[in-house]
């Protein structure tokens, strides 16, 4: 075989493991949207704002549905670790600091919201009805409970914020790479935009943060194109920048 010969195996052979990684991602990025929009949407909202004692009804009473979501959220992180994993190893060969910057930030964004887990599982802790928790009034474990999942709420804005980050070099890496289109790198940059005014206004101006969300929410879609592009079309033949 001449080194010509040889140079265009490798090269097809180099193709042939990109299209299998990147359709290997959307598949996992297809299901963990899928997980993370049961999650998001499909669980009753136990806190009932006002009402110390019926937060803590909800909970005690749907303890089962209570702990799925939890558990629920727990394989959410689990699986966007795998993905950015995934699209490391897709995008490495484009920009490598890029491709770090990503991961580092999801990995970061990951730890926060694993960490504000935790204040989920307080409730559980709190109706346990653990002989030390006796110094307690049944008011004062009511109220716990509820800032205890209020404490959760104020903290996914901070990781929101994460959520956000991660798709501007997700986007550049997109729009550098050549084998797939530029502008699902764009709409990954919109939806990014839209994820970090939303947590950052929702973080230093509530009362603004409500007047733009109908704004910005058709924005967070920027991030589905690439999904199914991914998918069902993989990648295509790398073109020279």
């Amino acid at each position: 075989m001449t080194l010509e010969k040889e140079l265009v195996s490798s090269s097809t052979t180099d193709l042939k493991l990109l299209k299998k990684t990147s359709r290997q991602a959307g598949l996992i990025y297809f299901l963990f949207s899928i997980i993370a929009v049961i999650g998001e949407f499909f669980f009753p909202a136990f806190l009932v704002s006002g009402d110390t004692a019926a937060t803590a009804n909800n909970i005690s009473s749907n303890q089962f549905i209570y702990r799925t979501e939890i558990l629920i959220g727990f394989i959410t992180h689990m699986m966007f670790i795998i993905l950015v994993v995934w699209l490391y190893n897709l995008f490495k060969e484009v920009n490598k600091k890029q491709a770090m910057l990503m991961l580092i930030l999801v990995i970061v964004g990951i730890s926060t919201a694993i960490a504000n887990l935790f204040n989920k599982v307080a409730p559980l802790v709190i109706l346990s009805g653990t002989d030390y928790l006796s110094v307690f009034t049944k008011d004062q474990t009511d109220a716990l409970i509820t800032g205890f999942l209020r404490f959760h709420s104020k903290c996914s804005v901070i990781v929101t914020i994460f959520w956000g980050l991660w798709l501007f070099p997700f986007g550049f890496l997109v729009i550098k790479s050549g084998f797939i289109p530029k502008l699902f790198g764009i709409l990954l940059w919109v939806a990014g935009l839209a994820y970090f005014i939303g947590s950052i206004t929702a973080l230093v101006s509530p009362s603004v943060r409500q007047v733009i969300s109908p704004f910005l929410m058709p924005l967070y879609f920027g991030e589905i194109p690439i999904i199914f592009w991914l998918l069902v079309k993989g990648i295509s033949e790398p073109k020279q920048n």
